[in-house]
C-alpha cells in the first residue's frame, strides 16, 4: 500500500508539469486554433532563464523564478509577433509546422548555452523531504504542486473576472465576432503565447530544479503534454489539468508495477503508456474527456 500511494505522489508531482505545459497548449490553442509545437523550446529557455538569474547575478530562487516567467512571457509574445502575426489568414497546419521550426531554431540556440553538461537549479533546501504514513515527498515537489495549484487558480479567476480574459474566452469562441465587437484579436493573440510562454517557464524552472536538471535532452519531457492535452481536451483548461495530473499519475504508477506484473511488455513501457491512455481515452471520446464537440452543419 506504501509503495502504491509514494508511486501516486510521484506521479501528481510529475504531472504537475505535465499540467502546466499542458495548460500553454490549451492557451494558444483556444486563441488561435493553433497547435504549438514550440513548447518544449519554450520550457527549456525558461529554464534557463531561472538558472541564469541564480548562477550569475545570485539571485534568490523565487525572485529568478518571477523574472524567469516575465521572460518566458516576453519570449512567447515576440515569438508570436515576429514569426506567426505576419502568417494570419495561412492554413492552420502552415502555422503548425511553423511552431516545429520554430522549436527546433530556439532549442539549437538553447543547447549551445547549455553544452554538455546538464544544468541545475539550487531549489531552497530542495533535498529536504517530508514524511507521512511512509510516503516521502521533497520540499521541491511540494513547491511545484503549490505553484501549480496557485497558477490554475490565478488562470480560473483571470477567466472569470478579467476584461483580458473574458476577451479571450469571446475570441477562442468566435473570431470575426470578437473583431465585431471591438476586440483586438491580434493583443488576444500576443497574450495567449505570453501565458504559454510564462507557463512553460515555471515548468522549465522546476524540470531545472529536479535531480537531473536540464540537458539537450529534457526537451523530450514536454512531449508527455500532448498526450495530456488530447486526453483532457484541446480547448479545455480544466481538463488540461486534468489529462497532465492522469499522465503524470499513470506513468508512475505504470513504471513501479509494470516489471513485476507485465514483464513481457519490455523495458520503459512506462514511456509509451500515456499515448496508450490517450488511445484508450479517443475510442469512447474523441474530443477528450472535457472537450468542446464539434457540429457542422451540411
Amino acid at each position: 500500500m506504501t509503495e502504491f500511494l509514494q508511486s501516486l505522489v510521484n506521479g501528481f508531482g510529475q504531472g504537475s508539469i505535465y499540467a502546466l505545459l499542458a495548460l500553454g497548449f490549451v492557451m494558444i490553442y483556444k486563441a488561435t486554433k493553433v497547435i504549438s509545437f514550440a513548447q518544449p523550446a519554450l520550457m527549456i529557455i525558461g529554464g534557463l532563464f531561472t538558472y541564469h538569474f541564480t548562477r550569475e547575478f545570485n539571485l534568490p530562487f523565487w525572485v529568478a523564478l518571477s523574472l524567469a516567467i516575465l521572460c518566458g512571457a516576453l519570449v512567447g509574445m515576440l515569438v508570436e509577433r515576429l514569426a506567426l502575426r505576419p502568417m494570419v489568414g495561412k492554413p492552420v497546419f502552415t502555422l503548425a509546422i511553423i511552431t516545429i521550426g520554430l522549436d527546433i531554431v530556439l532549442r539549437i540556440v538553447a543547447n549551445r548555452y547549455i553544452g554538455s553538461q546538464s544544468r541545475i537549479v539550487e531549489y531552497p533546501n530542495g533535498g529536504e523531504r517530508y514524511s507521512l504514513l511512509g510516503v516521502s515527498i521533497s520540499q521541491q515537489r511540494l513547491g511545484l504542486i503549490a505553484v501549480t495549484a496557485v497558477t490554475v487558480v490565478a488562470l480560473a479567476l483571470f477567466f472569470r473576472h478579467s476584461r483580458a480574459g473574458l476577451a479571450m474566452r469571446a475570441t477562442a469562441i468566435d473570431q470575426e465576432t470578437a473583431l465585431a465587437q471591438g476586440i483586438r484579436v491580434g493583443a488576444i493573440f500576443a497574450l495567449a503565447w505570453a501565458i504559454a510562454g510564462g507557463l512553460a517557464a515555471i515548468a522549465g524552472t522546476f524540470v531545472a530544479a529536479g535531480a537531473a536538471g536540464l540537458d539537450q535532452n529534457t526537451w523530450t519531457i514536454a512531449l508527455k503534454a500532448l498526450p495530456a492535452i488530447i486526453i483532457g481536451g484541446l480547448d479545455s483548461v480544466p481538463g488540461a489539468v486534468v489529462g497532465g495530473l492522469l499522465v503524470g499519475i499513470v506513468e508512475s504508477v505504470t513504471a513501479v508495477y509494470q516489471p513485476t506484473f507485465a514483464p513481457w511488455l519490455g523495458t520503459n513501457f512506462s514511456l509509451v503508456v500515456p499515448y496508450a491512455l490517450m488511445f484508450l481515452v479517443l475510442l469512447v471520446r474523441p474530443y477528450g474527456l472535457f472537450g468542446t464537440p464539434e457540429v457542422e452543419r451540411v
